[in-house]
């Protein structure tokens, strides 16, 4: 079941983002192919495992664009196979992951059936808290505070 967004479109202002990253998520959500796992290997690390079993590498394309990792597998018909059972899928998929603020792809490799991509937090230096110094009070005086205060 698809959610209309509409009313909420109607009676909000400067919303706009939100709504199409919701809207994205419920549309993922019904599309399970191909099946992914997403691990966080600590607090600035994550690990996205996707299950690409029978695609190589040159079949399968990984971008990031705005904050979006788009991963795409084409997959080329074998001429001349006739199958009796088809159990292992061999479409086409396009799947995108919303990637939050200041979070890159370090690299991507294939182990064993999967692709496994990894992501990292890296938070500007100038975006880090940092402790500023207040000038203008002798140490003395902020000695005398503290023993007051005890």
């Amino acid at each position: 079941m698809r959610y209309d967004w509409t009313p909420l479109w109607r009676s909000t202002i400067g919303f706009d983002r939100l709504f199409d990253v919701l809207d994205e998520v419920q549309r993922t959500a019904e599309e399970s192919y191909p099946p992914y796992n997403i691990e966080r290997l600590d607090e600035n690390r994550f690990q996205i495992s996707v299950a690409l079993a029978g695609f190589t590498p040159d079949e399968v394309a990984l971008t990031v664009e705005h904050n979006v990792l788009t991963l795409e597998g084409l997959k080329g018909e074998k001429e001349g196979k006739t199958f009796l059972h088809r159990g292992i899928s061999a479409r086409n998929f396009k799947r995108q992951f919303t990637l939050a603020d200041h979070v890159e792809v370090k690299g991507a490799r294939f182990e064993s059936g999967l692709l496994v991509i990894d992501l990292v937090r890296e938070i500007p230096e100038a975006m880090k808290p940092r402790r500023i110094e207040i000038n203008g009070a002798a140490a003395s005086n902020v000695t005398q505070i503290e023993a007051k205060a005890a």
